[in-house]
């Protein structure tokens, strides 16, 4: 149900959702379920897989699950690490990806729409192989925009942008993820005023859209699903 109230809420603004995938290291529903769930519900679903928590068998079958519930789009991920058991070091992203060419290519389901993600850096020449780009998540424009100036990729490209719901989730994203810190700014901004990341990831969100340099963004609105519906309505 709160997967349910979610889409309805974001359908206003959003084109397509990405489904995660056990995506703090945590035992959660397939991806390819709640992304089929999706798609009854009328939405348009990409299911994340990583690969963290498979091997080639299991990723076989995973194609095989979701080419026969109709799943047919995909990003593809290294994973965080496991809250239980160990990393399988039998897939990569890469892996992945040539996996998923061979089994569209020689199946009768037609071919699967692949997406990757990058980090502000140089894009390893692989990747170029998915059909769309989700870039890491940052709270700079100027990053975003030299990065893009420097990468060739000729599918879409779509920004990261997380909404900081409170100082301390801000805290401590920074402290463990050093590449996602929050700027002292912002953390400030945002201890004056509840709503702040909100307002925050909408002013990127529209500088993103008017620089014309990505085709969309990947929102991640973590707990103000609603608020951010609200308040991008009057902006897109």
């Amino acid at each position: 149900m709160h997967v349910r109230h979610q889409i309805g809420v974001l359908s206003r603004i959003a084109s397509a959702f990405l489904i995660p995938d056990n995506h703090i290291g945590r035992a959660t529903v397939s991806s390819i379920a709640v992304a089929h769930e999706v798609a009854l519900m009328g939405g348009r679903a990409i299911a994340c897989l990583n690969a963290r928590d498979r091997n080639v068998l299991g990723f076989r079958r995973d194609l095989l699950t979701a080419a026969a519930y109709g799943v047919s789009e995909f990003l593809f991920v290294y994973g965080d690490r496991p809250e239980t058991g160990a990393r399988s070091d039998d897939l990569t992203v890469r892996s992945m990806l040539a996996e998923a060419r061979g089994f569209s290519q020689d199946g009768e389901d037609g071919r699967f729409r692949l997406g990757v993600a990058s980090g502000l850096q140089r894009l390893a020449a692989w990747k170029r192989d998915a059909d769309f780009l989700l870039t890491q998540v940052t709270f700079s424009l100027d990053d975003l925009l030299e990065w893009r100036g420097s990468v060739r990729f000729d599918g879409p490209v779509y920004a990261g942008v997380m909404v900081i719901a409170s100082s301390p989730m801000a805290r401590k994203l920074s402290a463990e993820i050093p590449q996602l810190a929050v700027p002292g700014p912002i953390i400030d901004r945002i201890e004056r005023d509840r709503m702040a990341g909100v307002e925050i990831a909408c002013e990127l969100i529209t500088a993103i859209r008017d620089s014309g340099a990505f085709d969309g963004v990947h929102l991640i609105p973590v707990s103000r699903y609603r608020e951010m519906a609200s308040l991008l309505e009057g902006h897109i």
